[in-house]
């Protein structure tokens, strides 16, 4: 790693800080990359999946989350 340009990432202020990172992580992702899932991350899909067969009918909507979190946090800044 390029040890000034970290040194040069880290006085930025936070909030650039923050923002530099999601513009790499979003640049990652465009390159293709996938992080394998962890075993804690596989086991609890597995239980929600398992779950989910086991009683579909307790699904929550997309729609429903949505509005939720639009109602608790003020906004409509989910996609």
């Amino acid at each position: 790693m390029n040890a000034e340009l970290l040194e040069t990432a880290k006085a930025l202020p936070l909030p650039e800080r923050v923002e530099l990172i999601e513009a790499l992580w979003v640049s990652i992702v465009a390159e293709g990359y996938e992080p394998p899932l962890t075993d804690a991350q596989a086991a609890e899909l597995d239980r929600r999946l398992e779950a989910h067969r086991r009683n579909p009918a307790e699904a929550i909507s997309w729609s429903e989350i949505k509005d939720d979190t639009d109602k608790k946090y003020g906004g409509n800044k989910c996609n």
